[in-house]
Order: C-alpha cells, then structure tokens, then sequence
C-alpha cells in the first residue's frame, strides 16, 4: 500500500504537544522522510515548542525559513504567526491572512503538500478543536497521497480527526500509539 512517499505533514492543535512527543518518540534516528508540522499557538508564543519535542525526538528539529531546503530525515516545525508551505524541496513562508484563524494553517501546508508532492505526501491528522486540516486532507487524496487520522477516541480534542474523517475517504484510523509504527512499517 505504501510507495516511495518524500513527505509526512502533521497537523494538531489542542492537546497537540503531548501527542506530537508520542508521535515523534516512535520514529527511529535515519527515519528517511521529513517531517513537516503545523502545531497551532498564539502570536506571541515563545517557540519552545522545537526544544520541548527535541527531547523526545531522534531526529533533528528545526523551525525553517523561508527557501530553505527539505532535508529528508528532519523534523520542521512552522514558526508562529507564519503559514508553512511546501515547495518541492524547499519551504515557503507567508503573511497571508488567518485560515480558520489560525496562522499557520493546517489546511494551507497539507493543500501545499498536495500540489507539490502528489501522490509522494502522508498527511497525518492527531488531536485539535476545529476543523482546520480537512480541507488539506481532501487536497491530499485527491492528488493521490495517503491520509492518516488519529482515532477520535484516543485523542485529547476529537474535533479535528472527526472533521477530517467526514471530508475525504481515510486510508487510516488509528490510535495514537500506532501512527508512527504503521508509517515506519509500511516504507
């Protein structure tokens, strides 16, 4: 079922740093796709988030700029009060206005994602209070790319995995233990 896929985007909100140190704790140290996040915070958050998942992470995590390239093997983390968009092997970052009131934006990094990498792209869904992400999700099925949902059950805030589960057709639902184990498994 899996190809030779380039990208994961993860997108969360309420709940998401605890579920992002689950995520990222079962990822091995050579995991060989990047890793791109969208984690919605405030304006004037301090960007600890970086250096707060580091400790649970492998692999290397770092908040990108704008055009610099994708390294495979790395974790990025949108910067506060940016949208994150993906190039084909490089970054984007805008000032655009809020989607969803949230800048960044779930949706504008996996729609991103969709048209860069088609069918090469994993998006991944965990916990959050809204419904950004699932117009993204769509994005990536319709280009071909493979969805992953955190199961609503076993997430801190159901209301994102829910909304996206109703806009496309997920290939996954899972709990949030088994995310990164499946997508290890299935390269």
């Amino acid at each position: 079922m899996i190809m030779s896929y380039k990208i994961v985007v993860v997108g969360t909100s309420l709940g998401g740093l605890s579920a992002l140190k689950v995520f990222l704790s079962s990822l091995p140290k050579g995991f060989p796709l990047a890793i791109v996040i969208v984690q919605h915070l405030g304006k004037q958050t301090d960007n600890d988030l970086g250096t707060l998942l580091q400790q649970s992470s492998a692999l290397p995590i770092e908040e990108p700029e704008d055009k610099d390239p994708i390294i495979q093997g790395h974790v990025y983390i949108a910067p506060p009060d940016y949208h994150l968009l993906v190039e084909y092997g490089s970054f984007s970052l805008s000032i655009d206005e809020p989607v969803n009131f949230a800048r960044p934006s779930i949706d504008v990094l996996f729609e991103s994602a969709a048209e860069s990498y088609r069918e090469k792209a994993i998006g991944v869904i965990l916990t959050g209070a809204n419904s950004d992400g699932s117009r993204g999700v769509a994005a990536i099925k319709t280009h071909g790319g493979l969805v992953i949902v955190q199961d609503p059950v076993t997430a801190e805030a159901p209301a994102m995995p829910e909304s996206a589960s109703k806009a496309t057709q997920i290939d996954r639902i899972l709990p949030l233990s088994e995310i990164s184990p499946f997508i290890v498994k299935n390269l």
